[in-house]
């Protein structure tokens, strides 16, 4: 009978208080709804308060996440909120927002996600640092920003004609000791 109910009684009398069903997995909690907690605590005030500065899409998953299991869930809320942390806050807000289109609301598909998210972004860094250095690139004499021959030719044609005046345009001095 124990291995898969629980039962909580009273110290002194051993009244028989409630039962509860055992979870299949550790770290979850199996507690009827009418049992679990909903008003927010100071705790769970700041935790909302961290989601909402990671992004509006973590800040209502939070709350959603909140709302459907109560104090029980805070678990996940704080493992959403570290993962900022670790993480750019745009990835796990983003991350955020794809849980809340898929209709999943864990933690854990969160950080899923977010770790993919930081891949492809990565990759993408990557491919930006294939991609050909200026010095790498091949030279050419066309293009819209570099200025015809002709141009040049007439510019020098014009700093030749102009007379020498036979001064220099700097000044050397020789210092006798």
């Amino acid at each position: 009978m124990f291995e898969r109910r629980i039962e909580i009684r009273e110290l002194k009398t051993q009244a028989l208080l409630r039962t509860h069903a055992r979870a299949e997995r550790p770290g979850t909690v199996v507690l009827p709804d009418d049992e679990r907690v909903f008003n927010p605590s100071r705790q769970t005030r700041h935790i909302l308060a961290q989601a909402k500065a990671i992004g509006a899409d973590a800040a209502r998953l939070c709350e959603l996440l909140f709302a459907i299991e109560g104090r029980v869930g805070q678990r996940k809320l704080w493992g959403i909120v570290s993962l900022a942390q670790r993480y750019p806050r745009r990835l796990v807000n983003s991350a955020c927002g794809r849980a809340l289109a898929d209709g999943i609301y864990s933690y854990r598909h969160v950080k899923v996600a977010t770790e993919r998210l930081v891949t492809e972004a990565l990759a993408a860094i990557d491919r930006a640092d294939a991609a050909p250095v200026q010095g790498e690139l091949a030279l050419t004499q066309d293009h819209p920003l570099i200025r015809s021959v002709d141009d040049y030719a007439e510019l020098f044609a014009r700093g030749a004609a102009q007379p020498d005046t036979g001064t220099p345009n700097t000044t050397i001095t020789e210092i006798n000791p």
